[in-house]
């Protein structure tokens, strides 16, 4: 079966091109590899919190009736697991755990609002379950049952329907992450926030830091309803490195683990860059004159 496809100037390459160097590399393998990265990432900085072991994970085991004592010798089981799709994904992803990730990672996010956390938790960390669904989108669904477990390489070919669902997909992304985290300081009033902010040293700008917070909030939300419409290359790469900076006031801020919660939140840096490759594709002058014509036996279309 055929499918057109985006290739060259846009979001493709030539099939089997040698290596070039990243410049030289198509868009469908770098939007592959970020994916992947991001994945990896969220894996393996929540799996090294669980063997560190965190007692605001607690909650989420009371849940299902588990006492405290057996929880904490949990963690790390449940941690070391988490590692090893990290790993695994990193060094060769495949469609059955990347369908595994994607519901664990929504499910991790529901346990949130469950245990008694607010919904703007679940909204945050759309990213734990959104940038594996984006991959496996990258590559589509098979009807082989055995393709679903064997390895994906970086692909050189997409269709454009695959890349709209991605795009409209990567967009609710970004937007429920900016929103959900705006909601932590303009609704939640989250305590951590002012930690952050005060080791930053905003303190100093004159501003009491519950009204700075407030303040920031009501900006992430902005963001994020903005990102539902506005996909420019500018606008996202502020976005990558708002996410980006905001999280590193972790380390900034002397919490502990920091570097491991950077770590988790690697989809949140990704999306908007993935969204940005996805999103390029459709902008005039982006796509060669005529659209390539390609097979990909194992995807449905």
């Amino acid at each position: 079966m055929v499918t057109t496809a985006v290739n060259h100037g846009g979001i493709g390459g030539p099939p089997g091109s040698p290596w070039r160097g990243l410049r030289g590399r198509c868009s469908a393998w770098k939007l592959h590899w970020l994916l992947r990265l991001g994945v990896a990432m969220e894996f393996i900085g929540h799996g090294a919190c669980g063997i560190h072991t965190k007692a605001a994970w607690l909650p989420f085991f009371r849940l299902f009736s588990i006492p405290d004592s057996t929880a904490w010798s949990l963690m790390p089981v449940v941690g070391s697991m988490d590692v090893g799709l990290g790993l695994m994904t990193l060094l060769a992803p495949r469609r059955a755990l990347l369908v595994y990730m994607a519901v664990w990672g929504c499910f991790t996010a529901l346990l949130r609002p469950a245990s008694g956390d607010s919904g703007w938790e679940f909204l945050e960390r759309s990213y734990n379950y959104g940038v594996p669904l984006a991959l496996l989108m990258l590559h589509g669904i098979s009807r082989n049952r055995s393709q679903w477990w064997m390895p994906l390489s970086p692909t050189t070919e997409v269709s454009c329907e695959r890349l709209k669902q991605m795009s409209v997909a990567l967009r609710l992304v970004v937007a429920f992450m900016l929103v959900g985290h705006g909601g932590f300081g303009a609704f939640m009033a989250k305590a951590n926030l002012l930690e952050f902010y005060r080791a930053a040293g905003l303190g100093s700008a004159g501003l009491p830091l519950e009204t700075l917070r407030s303040a920031i909030g009501f900006f992430e939300i902005g963001l994020g309803l903005a990102a539902l419409r506005i996909t420019a290359p500018l606008f996202l790469m502020f976005v990558f490195g708002w996410k980006l900076a905001s999280e590193l006031l972790y380390p900034i801020s002397g919490a502990s683990m920091a570097c491991w919660e950077v770590i988790e939140r690697g989809g949140s840096y990704v999306a908007p860059l993935a969204l940005l490759y996805t999103a390029r594709a459709f902008e005039p002058g982006s796509q060669p004159k005529p659209a390539t014509v390609g097979n990909d036996s194992t995807a449905r279309r």
